[in-house]
């Protein structure tokens, strides 16, 4: 197995970087004139490549902490993508300095009886200074655990043995309550505090879910992509591989429509009036058509096409369902987020465009930079022959 650094892509960083740079740059101007909507773009975009980033760490740690072999040779990928952190640490600071545009509890001045009310009573927990501390800890969190994980994996190519595979299983295991329990509150913090009267104890698993589905589609896309180039792990899976990441996308296109569903159940059965708000908008204006293409699109018509076994097995057409699946993705975060701006119905704008591609194509050039330097496939891991050769009993 070829143990030579990674020194390729130089042409797609270049082009990632230029889209970033135009993107980012037409958003910015675009919220001298509207900064509300703006910054709403941006935080769709925002929360939807930081979630990807989110889900892959979590997975990650979930394959260290069930001692997973099979996925040995497409971990180098994954140890990867957690490495954008920081650019998205970096990425939250137009969120912070334009928190009163988003949020309501930053300036409740202008509000009055039951909303007032309500920030009121959540002020020791909805402050600015609370907030920024927050975030800082989460993006702490998170940095460090994936930057120790990629650390570790990269030593062992030149040390080998079975020290650092252990110390990455007990971080790996040891992490993943943190993890949970910081992309929770980053949730709540970050979208669902949009608006102070809603509540629910699932929301953060609600991101998870959708964010874990896309980590594993945009692992599909990248097997696909790497799959004619010798040096990279999409060279070396086979139809098992490509089956257990198929059988995956399926498993948790159900789980994100079973968290879904028991959201909006649970709050439509007990019908209390703090939560019933942030649905009602959702359902009963033009935004509840696109909460039915969300039941179609990001549940029925891939879980129908996930049901095959060939497709599964045929890395070219599922990277055409993960493609989907990263489409109504985004739908998806729009339609928990923008309903705060516009709750009379969709008001889509070029805006939500330019901020996705530049913080999307941000965190595809931070992907390629970061994975310079290293091989791309762990070739010291001591149990990467029997990856290469995975075949499920």
């Amino acid at each position: 197995m070829n143990a030579t650094p990674f020194r390729g892509g130089g042409r797609v960083l270049g082009i990632a970087a230029a889209v970033a740079a135009a993107g980012l740059g037409l958003t910015a101007l675009g919220a001298l004139g509207d900064p509300r909507r703006a910054l709403g773009a941006y935080l769709v975009a925002f929360v939807y490549w930081l979630g990807i980033a989110l889900g892959a760490l979590i997975l990650l740690g979930a394959l260290h902490a069930t001692k997973a072999r099979w996925p040995v040779v497409l971990r180098r990928f994954l140890e990867t993508i957690p490495l954008t952190i920081p650019l998205f640490a970096v990425l939250f600071l137009p969120i912070a300095l334009g928190m009163r545009h988003l949020f309501l509890w930053v300036e409740p001045a202008g509000l009055t009886g039951e909303l007032l009310h309500v920030v009121e009573h959540k002020r020791p927990y909805l402050n600015v200074p609370f907030f920024l501390a927050r975030a800082a800890l989460y993006f702490a969190v998170w940095t460090v655990v994936g930057a120790l994980l990629r650390r570790w994996s990269v030593r062992q190519d030149q040390a080998g043995g079975h020290a650092l595979t252990a110390a990455q299983r007990r971080l790996g295991t040891g992490a993943l309550p943190f993890l949970a329990l910081t992309l929770s509150f980053a949730a709540f913090d970050w979208m669902m505090s949009l608006d102070p009267r809603f509540y629910s104890t699932i929301f953060g698993v609600y991101w998870f879910a959708g964010s874990f589905l896309g980590a594993f589609a945009v692992l599909v896309l990248a097997a696909r992509a790497t799959r004619a180039l010798p040096d990279h792990f999409g060279a070396h899976l086979n139809a098992d591989h490509v089956h257990s990441l198929g059988k995956f996308l399926l498993a948790f296109t159900a789980f994100w429509a079973y968290i879904a569903f028991s959201q909006f159940m649970l709050i439509w059965i007990a019908n209390i009036p703090e939560e019933v708000p942030w649905y009602v908008v959702r359902t009963g204006s033009p935004w509840g058509r696109v909460g039915i293409a969300l039941a179609v699109g990001h549940f029925a018509i891939p879980f129908a096409l996930l049901l095959s076994r060939d497709l599964k097995r045929d890395v070219r057409r599922l990277a055409w369902v993960a493609g989907w699946l990263l489409l109504v993705h985004y739908l998806d975060l729009y339609w928990v987020i923008m309903p705060r701006l516009h709750p009379d119905g969709p008001s889509p704008s070029w805006m939500d465009l330019t901020a996705f591609a530049g913080v999307g194509a941000a965190f595809l050039a931070a992907l390629v930079l970061r994975m310079r330097g290293a091989a791309t496939i762990p070739v010291r891991d001591p149990y990467l022959e029997e990856s290469l050769r995975y075949q499920p009993q």
